[in-house]
Order: C-alpha cells, then sequence, then structure tokens
C-alpha cells in the first residue's frame, strides 16, 4: 500500500489505559517514551568478521555511541537493544563497561521484524506497570541522531500515532524486465527515501506486529508500511538532516570515525568568576569559537550539577586576578565522579586572567606547581588538564586581545584527538603581556 494514499483509518486502534499517561514535562515532552534499538545484523555488506554495530571506535563499540545519544536525554526513560542470542553476552558486557542504564538486552529474532517485535513486547512490563505512550524504534548504526530531531519524531508520533524520518532521494529509482532492460523510471522528487528515526504510539506498532503475516515477518522491510497496513495509522514524515545516514559498508566506517573524532572535539562549556571583565571576556571567546564552527555554552556560575556533566563538553574554566584552582580541582573530582572520561579524553582548560593591578608573572610563578600536581593525578582519569595564564594589556579591548594569533584555548580542545592512549597533562606558564602561550607538543 502506498503511504501517499488515503487510508481506512477506522481500525486504527484505540490505546488502552495502561499507558503511561504522561510524566513530568522535560524539553516539552509530556509522555513516556522508550526505544527500541534492533542490533542483529551480521554486518556482511562491510566484509568484517565483527559485526559493524560492535566495531571499535576510540576504543568503544559503535552501538555504544548510538545508546549514548539517547540514554543521555532525560525524556528517554528505557532502551531495549536486540542482539543474536549468540551476541547477549557481549552486548551484556558493553552495557556493563560503559556503564549504560536505562539499557535492557534482549534476545532477537530470525528477521529484522521479529528482532524488532522482541523488543517492542520487552517494553511491556505486565499488568504491574504501564507501557510507554510512545516507541521510536532505530538503527543501531546510526549513532549520529540529534534530540532536536528526536524530538519532532516523538511529538509528531504521539499526535499522529506514527512519524517516520525520510531523506531526499539521491540517484533515480529505476524498473528493469525480467531480461535486465529499463523498464521505466519513476520521478525523483515524487518519492523520498524512508529513514531512522521512526516514532509509534505503543498501542499501534504493537497491534501491528501482532496481525503480520508469516510474509510480513520475513520479507517486510518498512515498520510505517506495516502500521498503515494492519492499523490504518497514516505516518507524519519528516525530513531529516543528513547525519541520519547509516554505517553499511566498509568505507562508512573510516567516515563514523573521523565524524565521532570531531564531534568530541568541536563543544566546550565555560564557566567563570563571574566578575563582569570575565563574562565579557567569555562572550568574545564564544564569538571566536563559533567562527571556528566550534559550540562554547557560557554558564553564570561553576559546574554544580551531574545533567550538565552528561553533556559532551569539554571545559573552560575562567578566572581574573585569582587562581581558582581549588573550582577547577572540584571540576576535574565531579568528572572523576561521573565517569565522563570513561569514554574518551575530556579537555579542562585553565584560564587565569592577570590586569596591570593583579599580580605580576614572577610573582604567580610559583604558583603552577599545584596545578602541575593536578594535571599529573588527573591524566591518570583521562582528563586532559591545561593551565593557561593570560596578561592583559592596559588600554586593549579584551575581544581584540583574544583575537590575536596564537590563541590556544579553542585549539588546546580542536587539536587535541581522542585516543585509545592516556594524554599527556601540560600546564602552560605565563606568556608575555598580551599574548597567549601555545600548547606544547
Amino acid at each position: 500500500m502506498n503511504l501517499s494514499s488515503d487510508p481506512d483509518r477506522s481500525g486504527q486502534p484505540e490505546c488502552s489505559s495502561r499507558h503511561g499517561g504522561g510524566h513530568k514535562a522535560t524539553s516539552g515532552v509530556h509522555f513516556t517514551v522508550s526505544v527500541v534499538l534492533p542490533a542483529g545484523g551480521t554486518g556482511e555488506r562491510t566484509g568484517l568478521v565483527t559485526p559493524k554495530q560492535f566495531y571499535m571506535f576510540l576504543n568503544r563499540p559503535l552501538i555504544s555511541y548510538t545508546i549514548q545519544a539517547f540514554e543521555r536525554l532525560s525524556w528517554i526513560q528505557h532502551i531495549v537493544v536486540v542482539v543474536a542470542e549468540e551476541s547477549i553476552a557481549l552486548m551484556t558486557d558493553i552495557v556493563q563497561r560503559f556503564q549504560h542504564t536505562k539499557v535492557r538486552v534482549v534476545s532477537g529474532g530470525a528477521t529484522r521484524h521479529r528482532s524488532i517485535f522482541n523488543g517492542v513486547q520487552a517494553l511491556d512490563p505486565g499488568e504491574s506497570a504501564a507501557t510507554p505512550d510512545v516507541v521510536i524504534i532505530h538503527d543501531a548504526v546510526r549513532p549520529f541522531v540529534e534530540e532536536d530531531f528526536l524530538l519532532e519524531i516523538a511529538m509528531a508520533a504521539k499526535e499522529n500515532g506514527a512519524s517516520g524520518a525520510i531523506r531526499p532521494l539521491v540517484s533515480t529509482v529505476i524498473a528493469t524486465t525480467s531480461e535486465g532492460y529499463l523498464d521505466h523510471s519513476l520521478e525523483r522528487g515524487k518519492y523520498r527515501a524512508s529513514e531512522m528515526p521512526q516514532g509509534f504510539l505503543y498501542c499501534v506498532i504493537h497491534q501491528a506486529y501482532q496481525k503480520c503475516s508469516e510474509f510480513d515477518f520475513d520479507f517486510g522491510t518498512e515498520c510505517l508500511h506495516l502500521a498503515l497496513q494492519h492499523t490504518g495509522t497514516r505516518a507524519k514524515l519528516i525530513e531529516g538532516p543528513p547525519t541520519l545516514w547509516k554505517v553499511t559498508y566498509k568505507r562508512d566506517l573510516a567516515a563514523a570515525e573521523s565524524i565521532i573524532k570531531e564531534t568530541l572535539c568541536r563543544s566546550a562549556c565555560l564557566t567563570s568568576d563571574g566578575s563582569k571583565r570575565a563574562r565579557e571576556l567569555g562572550r568574545c571567546l564564544q564569538k571566536l569559537m563559533a567562527s571556528l564552527d566550534m559550540e562554547l555554552d557560557v554558564l553564570p556560575e561553576p559546574i554544580g550539577d551531574a545533567s550538565r556533566l552528561s553533556k559532551e563538553w569539554n571545559f573552560i574554566k575562567l578566572f581574573l586576578n585569582g587562581s581558582g584552582l581549588s573550582e577547577v580541582e572540584e571540576t576535574v573530582k565531579a568528572l572523576e565522579a561521573a565517569n565522563r572520561a570513561l569514554l574518551h579524553p575530556v579537555v579542562v582548560v585553565w584560564v587565569r586572567l592577570e590586569t596591570s593591578d593583579g599580580m605580576s608573572v614572577s610573582e604567580t610563578g610559583a604558583g603552577h606547581l599545584p596545578l602541575m600536581e593536578l594535571a599529573s593525578a588527573a591524566k591518570l582519569q583521562n582528563i586532559l588538564l591545561y593551565g593557561i595564564h593570560f596578561l592583559l594589556s592596559e588600554g586593549t579591548s579584551l575581544c581584540s586581545q583574544l583575537r590575536a594569533p596564537g590563541t590556544p584555548a579553542p585549539a588546546v580542545i580542536r587539536e587535541v584527538p581522542p585516543s585509545a592512549a592516556r594524554p599527556r597533562a601540560h600546564c602552560l606558564p605565563p606568556s608575555q603581556p598580551g599574548h597567549w602561550l601555545p600548547a606544547p607538543d
């Protein structure tokens, strides 16, 4: 049945009262949302012995990145990962090793749809609790999914019963004869490629699978079509970003690793001592990093709660005419306690600003020893700590000094590549007035 047709909606199911019924609003989500990640593929098209969902990137399997994309969202309640029976132990070890707290691992079926149905059924706790309002189904080998788009999918599924991501077709689709000749081609502008994620009311996708034939389970490829065919639910289609691509072939593995590295190195969080000049410099640094295609969130106070540490941030700590070493130490301890550097190195940049009425370079030189000791201890926890002492010139604006060649704060975050090896710790001594001292090799 064509998705563009006008289906008979009389068979669309009514959701029972045993569904979640809403919860405290988070990011505008007033209902319960869970996720099913089918991960039972063999990776045949990659030509690798290891299935691609378990392929290691920066000492971490691909599926762990996909899980984290959902797990970090407070409005996602549960994640069911469906794997082949022989991969249960491996997947369970991944969940434990990388401390995924929302995940349940279940065994899949002989085909993709049988596996997804197993995952959907695993979200039903029985009469003792409610099933989720909305289920998001997503491929385990599509790690680059963004919260804003997931939110669109979830909202559209709640409103329409089903929703799905689409992308423009890249190539023209043709039909061939049995002899291998061209039969006809489709007008590309009228069609779209169906992608993941897809969202459903729980009752819609559960009933659709309950009504599936053996042929549907064995040869069906489209969850949205099953919902339309068996429940009369017409999905809302939403054009997604180009980052929704799926790791399919061996060449995709190198592209995925490059994107993961770039993602980890393009964002940071800045906190300061709250002084007017520090806030001004923070805004200037934010503009500078934006010009380098990097994101900087400027917070009005030091990092204090665990939810902020859960984001993929590196950290810049900014202090004017004061050490701020105790605050830096608190941040390092919080990162260690939250295991934030378990998956990849985290960069913390301590920036100390001195004005003419502050202490001189000679007076502060000995003060770097405690920071160097802290950096040496932090590197054992995969935290790369930098110290930068910056002398502000009188009569020159903060922003103009910040734009001087060699400004290292963005470079430190962007140019230190995440790797499996433990990074070295660096403490940068004071530079000449008005200049940043670049990080050593």
